[in-house]
Parts: structure tokens; C-alpha cells; sequence
């Protein structure tokens, strides 16, 4: 917003400095997409693990570590990117985490041979390094471009663009490489895919260059115009949200739930070949459905919320439901692939569809600091704890066997709901635009 727009609202009666634009779901969608390529490459190697081992001549746990990078590269970098986040705006924060997915994307074409896995492992470096400005965005995002009645909306369809490429992630690599294959076959389709992914990064950035929009001349709420008149510092509002009891306890529930999801997408393929010796093409397709499942759990969360404003109690069911979908998961793996693939949707759709319920709720607690700020806080939780229990559950999973893995998981997520119940429904954005009103 340049000064002749700010003082061209100054002037204007208070009705009449609300306004939505119709150009707000063009740059919806152009996130969704610059999430979804980045988030796609978070798990192209893992998924496909044993052709990497067999292709690269590396063991499984550098394997595992191209998806730890992207965890292990947040963690120091949040604050940052959520500094920036809030100084920059939301288009030159989008600019250069997608300029950084792309030179990431074309470093990798230049891996295709055995003994390169050191350039792969560089070009996923990048990339996860660019996902710093793109995990805090949605939340952002949807409060600034849109109106209270499809805020939480927005904020589902922004995450699912993660979940998108996620999906991706699990569907795409096994169809290009396979381990079956000779090393002559796997070279040229390690070239295809890398090279795919590179063009299609490079066509998306120009467009992001040309149409993405910093924000909208006249805020669309109440709530996003009382946020534009905050002039609190970054580390103020850094501080206010460390000492807000609520969403430290939502904090820790809620990277319980999502480091328990990174933990089994990492090693979901030497799970699934633990039973199922030949099914490496269906781990993918299981990774599939576990995300596009949480798809439809996170657009369906966001109507909820947007319906109801009920945002601790749709928060807590799905949290619940989540625990119970794990304990079913875990009793059933060696009961056949289809019930593989049942109880891996039912785990899905609440364990990922919870990703923007806690986004939501978080805005909620921390109203007026700016959603980057609290979303960036929750993400470094997630990929703390991301971490730990990929370590974890690697351990045990090598050392006893994946029931016992699980079993740990189950535990975890009984913990986040406890801290989940604890935390007080203290709904201050939505107080925000009821006041304003008049309600």
C-alpha cells in the first residue's frame, strides 16, 4: 500500500474502509502452488529409498536425513523468515522463497549420476531452506486478502497447497524411478524428474513475479484493519506470545501431532516394505492417500470454522480422533495392504486436517500479533519435535520393530491432547470484529 493509498483510507468513513477483491483468489492459488512444489520435493527421495540406496550407493539414513533437512533448517531460521515475513510483506517474503525452490530445483538436475548424491543432497538443502518462507505464509495470507466469513477457508486451502505437494511428493517418484530398473534406465529417469520439476519452478516464478500481490488496497476486515494500525516491534510481539499460556500449550500439542505426521511420511516406505517386501509403488500410493485424505479433512475443517467458530472444541475432536485413527493404525499394518490403505486414509484425514485447525487457532489466541509471527512459532515446534521423533522412531523401528514405534506415537498424541484440553478458548479476533460491529 503506497502513501496515497493509506491516506486515502485514513479519510474514508469507518464502513467504508472494509473491502474484499475478486484478484485475492488469484493470489491464493499461485501460493498454493509455490507450496506445493516446495513441499514435493520434502519427500521425493524418502519415499523412493531404496532406489536412492541402490542408485547413490548411501545408507538409509542419509536417505533419511534429505527429508531432516528441511526440519533441521527451520528450526534457526524462523524467526528470520517471520521478521521478514512481517517487514518485507507478504510478496517479497513468496519472491524469495521461490526464487530459492527454483535454483534449489535446477542444482538437482545436475545429480543425475551414482556418484553425485552430494549435489542432490545440496540442491534439497536449498529447497528446504526456501520452505522457511513458505510454512508461515497461509495464515498470513488469508488475513490479509480475505473477510471473516472465508478467512479460516482460505487459511484450509493455503495449507492444503503443502498438502498438495506432499501428495505429489508420494505419487510422483515412484512412477518416474523405480528399483527395478537398471542403472542406465534410473540415470535417464532421474534426469526426467529433476528436470520436470526445475521447468515447472522456473514457469511458476515468472508468474509469481508478474501477478503475485503484496496486499489489498482497503483491508478486508475489521480485525486486518486493527492489525495494520499495530505498530508493535517483532520482538514484542515475540514476547507477548511466549508468555501466552494458551498458545504455548497449543504449541506443543500441536508439534506432537504434526512431528508425529513426519516421523511416519519419512519412514513410511521401510515401514510398508517391512511387510510388504514388493510394494514399494504402494507405499507411495499410501503416502497418497494419507495426505489427500488430510485434504479433505483440512477443507472440510476450514468450513466448520468458518460456519461455527468453534475453534478449541473442532480443534480437540479432530486432535482426539487423531489419537484414536493412530491406535487403529497401528494394531492393523499386518493385516493386508487394503486395510493398509483404509486405516492410512482415517489417520490422514485427522492428522493432517488438523494442520490448519491449529493455524486458526492460534490467530485466535494471539490477536492482534501477526499471524506469520505465531504461525513460524508453531512450525518450529513441528519441526523440533519432527526431529526427535523421526530419530525415535527410526531407533525403534530398527532396533524392536514398528509396533513398538507406534505404540510410542500413540503415547505422544495422548500427551498433546491432555495440553490441548487445557488450553483456554480465548477467541480474541473474533471478539476483534464483533466489537467493531456492534454486536
Amino acid at each position: 500500500m503506497n502513501s496515497g493509498d493509506e491516506e486515502q483510507l485514513r479519510r474514508l468513513p469507518e464502513v467504508e474502509k472494509i473491502q474484499v477483491y475478486g484478484v485475492r483468489w488469484l493470489v491464493l492459488g499461485l501460493f498454493v502452488l509455490y507450496s506445493a512444489i516446495n513441499a514435493m520435493q520434502w519427500i521425493q527421495f524418502s519415499i523412493i529409498n531404496d532406489v536412492i540406496v541402490k542408485y547413490y550407493g548411501v545408507s538409509s539414513m542419509w536417505v533419511d536425513w534429505t527429508s531432516m533437512i528441511y526440519m533441521v533448517l527451520y528450526i534457526p531460521f524462523v524467526f528470520p523468515a517471520s521478521y521478514l515475513l512481517e517487514k518485507l510483506g507478504l510478496r517479497k517474503a513468496v519472491i524469495i522463497g521461490m526464487l530459492g525452490t527454483c535454483i534449489g530445483s535446477w542444482i538437482k538436475v545436475g545429480a543425475v549420476s551414482q556418484d553425485r548424491f552430494y549435489i542432490a543432497f545440496l540442491g534439497q538443502t536449498v529447497v528446504g531452506f526456501s520452505q522457511i518462507f513458505v510454512l508461515s505464509v497461509p495464515a498470513r495470507l488469508a488475513a490479509v486478502w480475505f473477510g471473516p466469513s472465508q478467512v479460516s477457508s482460505a487459511c484450509s486451502i493455503g495449507v492444503f497447497g503443502n498438502q498438495l505437494g506432499v501428495a505429489l511428493g508420494f505419487l510422483l517418484p515412484p512412477i518416474f524411478v523405480s528399483s527395478d530398473l537398471t542403472i542406465d534406465e534410473m540415470t535417464h529417469q532421474f534426469y526426467v524428474m529433476y528436470i520436470s520439476v526445475a521447468a515447472f519452478t522456473t514457469v511458476l516464478l515468472l508468474a509469481i513475479l508478474l501477478l503475485f500481490k503484496d496486499k489489498p488496497p482497503i483491508p478486508p476486515s475489521h480485525a486486518a484493519l486493527q492489525q495494520d494500525s499495530d505498530d508493535g516491534g517483532f520482538m514484542d510481539s515475540l514476547k507477548t506470545l511466549l508468555k501466552n499460556r494458551s498458545f504455548m500449550l497449543l504449541l506443543m500439542a500441536y508439534g506432537i501431532n504434526v512431528g508425529a505426521f513426519y516421523a511416519i511420511s519419512t519412514l513410511l516406505n521401510q515401514i510398508v516394505l517391512s511387510y510388504y517386501p514388493n510394494a514399494s509403488t504402494d507405499a507411495g500410493r499410501i503416502g497418497l492417500v494419507i495426505v489427500v485424505a488430510g485434504m479433505m479433512g483440512s477443507v472440510c475443517c476450514g468450513i466448520v470454522l468458518d460456519k461455527y467458530h468453534k475453534f478449541k472444541e473442532t480443534t480437540l475432536i479432530v486432535y482426539g480422533f487423531t489419537l484414536i485413527s493412530m491406535v487403529l493404525y497401528t494394531f492393523t499394518i499386518s493385516k493386508g495392504i487394503l486395510v493398509v490403505y483404509a486405516m492410512s486414509a482415517l489417520l490422514g484425514f485427522f492428522m493432517t486436517g488438523l494442520l490448519p485447525v491449529g493455524f486458526e487457532l492460534a490467530a485466535e489466541l494471539t490477536y492482534p500479533t501477526p499471524e506469520g509471527t505465531s504461525a513460524g512459532l508453531l512450525n518450529c515446534a513441528c519441526n523440533a519435535l519432527g526431529i526427535i521423533f523421526t530419530n525415535i522412531y527410526s531407533l525403534i523401528f530398527n532396533h524392536v520393530n514398528d509396533v513398538w514405534a507406534n505404540i510410542a506415537t500413540c503415547l505422544a498424541l495422548g500427551i498433546g491432547t491432555i495440553l490441548l484440553a487445557y488450553t483456554k478458548s480465548d477467541l480474541k479476533r473474533q471478539a476483534a470484529q464483533i466489537e467493531k460491529n456492534g454486536i
